[in-house]
Parts: C-alpha cells; sequence; structure tokens
C-alpha cells in the first residue's frame, strides 16, 4: 500500500482535496512571513547595518530580484515534476536563507540570506495553485485561489503583530532564527502530506506529467500571450499597495504620518492584510458565480484608488479612520487574485502551472522594481535628519515616493478595458 494511500480516496474522503490544497497553502503563508519581516525589522536593520532608505529597499527588493524571474524556471518544473518534491526542497532553501540572513554579519550576506528566502518562495504560490488545480475541479480555482491568498495575508497580518512582539522581546536575529526553525516543521509536514497523485476507488491519476517539450511550448504560449501580459500588469499595480506599501513601507509612513508607535503602526498595517484575507475569496467566489473576471477588476482598482487617495493625502484623519482605511484597501485590491484564473483560463490545462507562473512573475515585478524606487525617492527628498542611526523622512517626503500607488492603479483601470472576458471558462 502506497504512502497515505489509505486518505487519499478522494470519493471517500472529499475534504482530501482541501486538506492537501490547504497544506500546500501553508507553505505560501510562511514564506509570506518571511517576505514581509524586514518591514517590522527595518529600523533595527537600517541602525545595525547603516542604511539609508534607498540601499535597503535594494537589499531588501533581492528577494523579488530572486522570485521574479524564477517564475518562469518554477511553472516549468512544476508542470514537468509535480508540486510535492519541488515544494520540500524549496521550503528547506526558505530556512537556510533565513538562518543565513539572521546571522547576517554584513549586508552582502543580509542580502544573500534574503536572495536564498526569495529563490526558496518563488515555488510558494504557484506550487499551491497547481496542487488546487489537480485536485479541484476548474469551477472552484477562483475560490481557491483566494482561499490560498487568504492564508498567505492572513499569516502576514499574524506576522506583523506576533513578528512585532518577537523583535521586542529578543531582538530581530533571534526572531529570524525563531521563523527558521518553524519552517523545518513544516518541511516535514510537506513531506508526509502532500501528494501529486489522486486515487479514486479505481486507479490513481497522476497529472503532472506532459512532456518537457510540451511545458517550453506552454511557456512560449504564455509569452506571447496579450491576455496574459495584460491579466498579469493589472495584478501587478494592483498588488502594489501590498509589495511595496504594506509589505515594507507603510510602517514607517504610519509611525510618521501619524505620530503612533511602531506596535500600532505593525497592528494597523495588519488589517490591511485582513482585509485582503477576508475579499480574496468572497470576490473570487463572487467572480466565479456570476462568471464575470473584468469587472471585479476596474471595480477594485477603482475603489483602491480612491481609498489610497484619502490615505496619503487627506489631512487630520483619526487614526480609527486609517485603520478603517487601511482594510477597506485590502478588500478592495485583493480582486487582484482574479488574474490567476483568467490566466488559466486563456491557457491549456497541462501548461496551467506554467501561465500561473509567468503571471506571478509578472506581478512581483512590482515589488523588485518598486520597493527600491521608493526608497531612491524617499532619499531624493531627504534632508538629511538622522536620529539614533536612523534617517527620518518626512511626510511629505512619503507622499511624494508612494504617489506611485495610485498612479498604478490609473493605469491598471485603463488596462481593464483591454482585457479579454473569459466568462470563467475556457476561451
Amino acid at each position: 500500500m502506497s504512502r497515505l494511500s489509505i486518505i487519499s480516496d478522494v470519493k471517500k474522503h472529499p475534504l482530501i482535496p482541501w486538506l492537501i490544497c490547504g497544506i500546500g497553502a501553508l507553505f505560501y503563508g510562511y514564506e509570506y512571513i518571511l517576505r514581509i519581516a524586514p518591514s517590522i525589522m527595518s529600523s533595527e536593520l537600517m541602525h545595525d547595518f547603516r542604511l539609508s532608505a534607498s540601499r535597503y529597499g535594494s537589499v531588501i527588493a533581492l528577494y523579488y530580484f530572486a522570485y521574479s524571474p524564477m517564475q518562469l524556471v518554477v511553472g516549468v518544473l512544476i508542470d514537468r515534476y509535480g508540486p510535492r518534491r519541488l515544494l520540500v526542497a524549496a521550503c528547506a532553501l526558505c530556512v537556510v536563507g533565513a538562518f543565513i540572513f539572521g546571522s547576517a554579519q554584513s549586508v552582502w550576506m543580509l542580502g544573500f540570506g534574503r536572495l536564498l528566502i526569495g529563490l526558496g518562495s518563488a515555488f510558494a504560490f504557484v506550487g499551491a495553485l497547481k496542487i488546487a488545480t489537480i485536485w479541484l475541479p476548474p469551477n472552484r480555482f477562483a475560490f481557491a485561489s483566494g482561499l490560498i491568498t487568504t492564508l498567505g495575508t492572513l499569516a502576514a497580518m499574524g506576522g506583523d503583530i506576533f513578528i512585532e512582539s518577537l523583535v521586542e522581546w529578543h531582538g530581530w536575529r533571534m526572531t529570524t532564527f525563531d521563523l527558521a526553525i518553524l519552517g523545518v516543521f513544516l518541511v516535514v509536514i510537506m513531506f508526509v502530506f502532500v501528494q501529486d497523485r489522486i486515487k479514486t476507488s479505481h486507479h490513481i491519476f497522476y497529472v503532472a506529467d506532459p512532456e518537457f517539450k510540451d511545458v517550453l511550448k506552454g511557456l512560449w504560449f504564455a509569452i506571447k500571450s496579450p491576455y496574459i501580459w495584460v491579466a498579469g500588469a493589472i495584478g501587478c499595480l494592483m498588488y502594489l499597495g501590498l509589495s511595496t506599501f504594506a509589505e515594507l513601507w507603510g510602517i514607517s509612513y504610519l509611525i510618521q504620518a501619524h505620530h503612533v508607535s511602531h506596535s500600532q503602526s505593525a497592528t494597523a498595517i495588519s488589517l490591511m492584510f485582513l482585509g485582503w484575507s477576508i475579499g480574496g475569496p468572497i470576490i473570487g467566489f463572487l467572480s466565479d458565480k456570476f462568471q464575470r473576471r473584468r469587472m471585479p477588476l476596474m471595480v477594485g482598482s477603482l475603489f483602491g484608488l480612491f481609498i489610497l487617495l484619502i490615505i496619503l493625502y487627506v489631512p487630520h484623519l483619526s487614526f480609527f479612520s486609517v485603520e478603517t482605511a487601511l482594510f477597506s484597501l485590502g478588500f478592495v485590491i485583493s480582486a487582484q487574485i482574479i488574474v490567476f484564473a483568467i490566466s488559466r483560463e486563456v491557457s491549456p490545462e497541462k501548461i496551467s502551472g506554467t501561465a500561473i507562473a509567468f503571471t506571478n512573475m509578472l506581478i512581483m515585478l512590482g515589488g523588485l522594481v518598486f520597493q527600491p524606487v521608493i526608497g531612491w525617492l524617499l532619499d531624493l527628498h531627504w534632508n538629511g535628519t538622522i536620529l539614533q542611526g536612523v534617517p527620518i523622512y518626512s511626510v511629505h517626503d512619503y507622499q511624494i515616493a508612494l504617489s506611485i500607488l495610485p498612479i498604478g492603479l490609473i493605469i491598471s483601470i485603463i488596462f481593464g478595458f483591454f482585457l479579454r472576458e473569459t466568462h470563467a471558462s475556457r476561451v
């Protein structure tokens, strides 16, 4: 009897597909915690390594420097070899990267650890979605995508609060080591439970074995598809709210703009992740139910634009109003998850992992490009103020640098008019 064959009979245990998808999603949640951790440690890291905003943004963006281009390779490998072995190895790489990051005595070691975390993390989201394509019916994919992103953003929400407490308790280095140890347990869990095969009462299906040349053809299909490019661009611009604001510069901005403590700011940013966590499954479900892809993306971008303008430029807001706006922003821009369903629906089934990965690469380019660009804009307008070894930027500096976010949403709305409506089915 093969490993876990007793529990892998789908007909006898209909919750097993969701359980296996959930375990795959745990890795996405874990890598998300590693991704956002530097936003909570920013003051300590900038102080210990004497970093300006532009240099700090460049070091932290090494995560995306590895993550984004790796999506081309990730999609091909996952389609060819299946998600299980790759996810286990990728999680182990994240663990190694976290240990190096926590042990760093120089900026290059810090960056190298961040690079390894990005390499391992590159497999997480696409791997989880590939598991969903194997184990779940097509008409549950947008909903499943929302649930997977929910787990990631809930992990980020909890991470903002939990890591903040850990950093205050025993410093950023020991906190990073704690996260690495957590990853070791996750490696074991995925090795034991994640499967690439669907077993029924009659036979076993293995759906992750196309010919390598077919997968390469699938990659070329994704590269030359204008609909995947448009979907990826919209996803990238909508995701900037998380990849640049929530994941790196938001906490520092709220501290400066509203004169709150570090923990209050981290809690407020966590509400943006909570909004995304709730909005993703709801919007994904409604998109599946009404068989509409384009309109939710355009409406989410439009409302996100209005809310961002309020957060950044309306003066004298109460902090409760800011928290409410952050939650609402996370909710409406979570419509971004629909772009993965679009990429799947405009691509052949056997190269779905490659199409999703290519889309994810386009989305993650936003963090790679704009995390350091925002840091560069902050330094460009900085008046030179330093407090306890950390550069201090004014509210006006942040408003100028973060203006990239509402501009991105305006462009996202325009791109929406060029997006193909798939009506939740293959076209």
